[in-house]
């Protein structure tokens, strides 16, 4: 029986032992336990609400966010929307890093910075997971030992930046790296591969913490230069 439900019941109960009681019968004549019980429940209920009140705030807050990145950012080769981990702007490869390569360009740095300005004031307390992906074709040329690792290279990029050029709160945001292994088109095509190449900016629902992800800013950002040194040739 949910919260609502059993505050109900126990109302319908001492209602019940009024009407039995006859009219002359007064409320503060029930069992205190059972008046505790009322205003416990009721108690809950009122926090319920409120909770309900706040994801509520929460939504219409993703959702301001997502027009605003859609109207400012939004084109062919980023979306915007929403999955079941939260609010995600998806960039294909090409929009951040030059083939097989995990410096950010030139070009990415005025997209990024739209991205956390509406980040910082539409979502200023959401945690973000960043997450690079790649197609199933196997590195030959650029170095990298395998897709896994060239989709985590990108992913510290992007925290880096994030966090060391713009200010973001390293304690709002994790690095992850999947490879190959989380398509979102088949890698059949050139369009599906294409498609798969991408990073993701996910803003999560607040109250998950951004540290439970594969690596944290503090490790990402420590890393991050080394790698795109050492892969920059």
């Amino acid at each position: 029986m949910n919260l609502q439900s059993r505050l109900w019941a126990a109302i319908l109960v001492g209602i019940a032992g009024l009407v039995a009681g006859g009219c002359a019968v007064r409320f503060s004549q029930r069992s205190p336990w059972d008046i505790q019980q009322i205003q416990t429940l009721s108690d809950e209920l009122d926090k319920f609400r409120t909770l309900a009140r706040l994801k509520s705030e929460e939504a219409d807050q993703l959702r301001d966010a997502r027009q605003r990145l859609s109207s400012e950012i939004g084109g062919e080769d980023i979306s915007v929307g929403f999955d079941a981990r939260g609010l995600v702007v998806r960039m294909l490869d090409r929009v951040l890093f030059d083939s097989g390569k995990a410096q950010l360009r030139p070009e990415a740095y005025p997209i990024l910075d739209k991205v956390v300005k509406v980040l910082n004031e539409e979502l200023p307390r959401q945690p973000i997971g960043i997450e690079g992906h790649t197609d199933n074709e196997p590195i030959r040329k650029s170095g990298w030992k395998d897709n896994w690792e060239l989709s985590l290279a990108r992913s510290r990029a992007v925290l880096t930046y994030l966090v060391k050029e713009r200010g973001v709160d390293p304690a709002r945001v994790s690095a992850s790296g999947y490879g190959e292994y989380r398509p979102i088109a088949s890698n059949d095509t050139s369009a599906g591969r294409r498609a798969n190449r991408r990073v993701e900016i996910v803003v999560l629902p607040k109250g998950t913490p951004a540290e439970t992800g594969p690596q944290s800013a503090s490790e990402a950002a420590a890393e991050a230069e080394a790698a795109e040194q050492t892969f920059a040739k």
